[in-house]
C-alpha cells in the first residue's frame, strides 16, 4: 500500500462541531465556511453523539462534553478524524479525547488563525494511522492464511509430484497470472481442487496437473 497523499485543501468536506458553547466556536463555524467546509451542528440525545462516518467528514468535539460517539460503524478512530476543543484541562477530559483517537486539537475560545493548522494536522495524521492500521490488519489476514497455502503446496505436491519448492512456485506463477495475491489464489484453490493435507492421507486423488 502507498503512503496517503497530505490533503491541504479540504473543499467539499463537512465537518460536524459537537458543544454545549455555541459562542466558543463561532469563529470556528466562519472560518470552517471560508475553507469551503459544510459545517453542522451536532444534536446530543441522551447523552449520545450519533454521527455518520464519510471520507470526507470530520469531528469537532468539545472535551467538556460528557457524551458516548456513536458512529454505527466501527470506533470513530477508525471512521474519521476528530479534532478535540480543549477547555478545561483536566486528565480525565484530555483521556477521553486520545480514547476517540483524537488527532488535532484546538482551545476553546477557537481563534480563526488556529483552524487550518488543526484541520491538516487532523485530518492528515487520521489517514496516517488508517493506513498504519490497515497494513497491520494486512499483514494478520495473511498471516493467518499461511495455513492456506501450505494446504495448497501439499495438494500440488501429491497430485504433480513437484517438490515443496516446485510446487510452491506453480502456485506462485498462477497467481501472478490471476493478479491475485498468493494468499487469496490459494483459497480459491483450495475450494476448487481439494482436499486439505488433513484428508490427503485417507483420501488419495490422481496425480494430474491442476492446471
Amino acid at each position: 500500500m502507498n503512503e496517503p497523499r497530505i490533503i491541504q485543501n479540504f473543499v467539499g468536506y463537512r465537518a460536524t462541531i459537537a458543544t454545549e458553547q455555541p459562542g466558543a466556536v463561532e469563529q470556528l463555524e466562519d472560518m470552517l465556511s471560508k475553507l469551503g467546509i459544510a459545517v453542522v451542528m451536532a444534536e446530543i440525545r441522551d447523552a449520545k453523539l450519533q454521527i455518520e462516518p464519510g471520507e470526507k467528514n470530520v469531528l469537532f468535539i468539545d472535551s467538556d462534553l460528557n457524551v458516548a460517539v456513536d458512529t454505527s460503524a466501527s470506533e470513530p478512530s477508525r471512521c474519521l478524524p476528530v479534532i478535540g476543543i480543549i477547555g478545561v484541562e483536566a486528565p480525565s477530559r484530555l483521556r477521553s479525547l486520545m480514547q476517540l483517537g483524537t488527532t488535532s486539537t484546538l482551545r476553546k475560545p477557537v481563534h480563526r488563525a488556529a483552524v487550518y493548522s488543526a484541520l491538516y494536522v487532523g485530518i492528515n495524521e487520521f489517514r496516517r494511522r488508517r493506513h498504519l492500521a490497515d497494513l497491520v490488519d494486512e499483514y494478520e489476514r495473511r498471516r493467518l492464511m499461511r495455513k492456506t497455502l501450505v494446504q495448497a503446496v501439499l495438494i500440488v505436491m501429491h497430485r504433480t509430484g513437484a517438490d515443496y519448492a516446485g510446487a510452491y512456485d506453480q502456485l506462485r506463477r498462477e497467481s501472478m497470472r490471476s493478479r491475485q495475491s498468493l494468499e487469496d489464489f490459494c483459497e480459491a484453490f483450495i475450494h476448487a481442487h481439494g482436499p486439505g493435507p488433513d484428508e490427503l492421507e485417507t483420501q488419495i486423488g490422481p496425480k494430474t496437473n491442476y492446471a
